[in-house]
C-alpha cells in the first residue's frame, strides 16, 4: 500500500538533503533517507535517529537492490545525492559521470518500477554555461562548461523522457548555488561561503578565484528546502518533466560576499586572488518567474539574512 507522505531521500546526509529530510519530518512525512557517506556526513543526521518516521539506509543509488527495497512503498523520490563541484568533475570527470548519470537513470528506473508517483531531481545552474544575457530563462539553450554541469543535464533529459515516455512525474530543479548550514568546509571542493567562513574565522586570507567580480544568485537552504517540497506536492498540469529555477533573482559579486561576510564576523582580512578555475562560469542569476507559476515558489530568506544565519550556525559549531 503506497502512502501519499511516505518519501525517499537520495543524498540525505549531505549538505541539501539532511537539511530537507528535517523540513520533511517536521511536516509529518515518513522519510526513508538513503546515502553511501561518500561525501554525506552520518553527523548531519545523528540527532535525528529514533525520530518518529525517521530511517536511515546505508545504500548507494546506482545499486538496484537497494533501490527497489528503499523505494517501495513511497510516492515521492527527492533524488539529491550527487557528486558535487565542478573543478572535482574537472579533475575526474568519469567519477562524476558514474554517480551522476548512472545514478540518476538507476534511480528513475526504480522509480518507474516501483509505481512512485512524482521524482524530484536536483539540478544545477551550471547547465546554462555562460551566457550574455541575465537572469537565466529556461528557455536558453544548455551550454555545459564542464563534465559536472554536463553530468545534472543528462540528468535532467532523462527525467523528460521518463516523464513523456513512462508517465513517472518528474520535476527538475536548477539549483543556483545553495549555502547554509551543514555545508561542509573543509572539502578541498568546498563551496566559497563555507570556506570563506571557515578562513575568517580562523584569521586566515580567504582565496578567491579571479578577480572577485563575478557575480552569482546565492540561494539560502530553506528556500530550496521549500522549492522541493512545493515541487512534491504542486499539482499543475504543465509540471511533469518541467526544469525550473531556484535562486533568489539576484547576483552577487564574490568580492560583495566577502564584505558582507567581514561586516558580519567583525573581520578586515585581505583575501588571496589567484588564477581562475577552468568550468567556473563568470556570471549566474535566475529568472524565477516559472518556479513561481507552477509550484508558487517564493524565496523567503535573502543573502544577507542568509548569511547571518549561516554564520551562527557554523559559529555555534565551534564553540560546542
Amino acid at each position: 500500500m503506497k502512502d501519499s507522505k511516505r518519501c525517499v531521500v537520495t543524498g540525505a546526509a549531505g549538505f541539501i538533503g539532511s537539511n530537507l529530510v528535517r523540513a520533511l519530518l517536521d511536516q509529518g512525512w515518513d522519510v526513508v533517507a538513503l546515502d553511501n557517506l561518500s561525501t554525506g556526513r552520518k553527523e548531519n543526521l545523528e540527532d535525528l535517529h529514533g525520530r518518529t518516521g525517521f530511517t536511515f539506509v546505508e545504500g548507494d543509488v546506482r545499486d538496484q537492490d537497494t533501490l527497489r527495497d528503499v523505494f517501495a512503498g513511497a510516492s515521492v523520490v527527492f533524488h539529491q545525492a550527487a557528486l558535487g563541484s565542478v573543478p572535482r568533475s574537472v579533475d575526474d570527470p568519469w567519477t562524476t559521470h558514474d554517480h551522476n548519470v548512472n545514478g540518476t537513470l538507476s534511480a528513475l528506473l526504480a522509480a518507474r518500477d516501483q509505481g512512485v508517483k512524482r521524482f524530484v531531481y536536483a539540478s544545477s545552474s551550471s547547465v546554462y554555461g555562460d551566457t550574455a544575457v541575465l537572469p537565466k530563462v529556461e528557455t536558453m539553450t544548455p551550454n555545459p562548461l564542464s563534465p559536472y554541469a554536463v553530468s545534472k543535464y543528462v540528468g535532467e533529459l532523462y527525467c523528460a523522457v521518463f516523464a513523456r515516455v513512462y508517465g513517472l512525474e518528474t520535476v527538475i530543479l536548477r539549483y543556483f548555488n545553495v549555502f547554509g548550514p551543514r555545508q561542509d568546509p573543509n572539502s578541498q571542493y568546498a563551496a566559497v561561503i563555507p570556506r570563506f567562513v571557515s578562513a575568517l574565522a580562523e584569521g586566515k586570507a580567504p582565496t578567491i578565484f579571479g578577480d572577485g567580480e563575478q557575480t552569482r544568485d546565492f540561494t539560502f537552504i530553506d528556500n530550496v528546502v521549500q522549492a522541493n517540497i512545493l515541487a512534491a506536492t504542486a499539482d499543475h498540469p504543465d509540471l511533469p518533466g518541467k526544469a525550473m529555477n531556484i535562486g533568489c533573482g539576484r547576483r552577487y559579486s564574490i568580492n560583495e560576499l566577502l564584505r558582507h561576510l567581514q561586516e558580519i564576523m567583525g573581520t578586515d582580512v585581505t583575501p588571496s586572488y589567484v588564477a581562475p578555475r577552468p568550468g567556473d562560469v563568470r556570471d549566474s542569476q535566475a529568472d524565477i518567474t516559472l518556479a513561481r507559476t507552477l509550484i508558487g515558489y517564493e524565496p523567503s530568506v535573502g543573502l544577507r539574512e542568509g548569511l547571518e544565519k549561516t554564520v551562527a550556525w557554523f559559529q555555534a559549531r565551534r564553540v560546542s
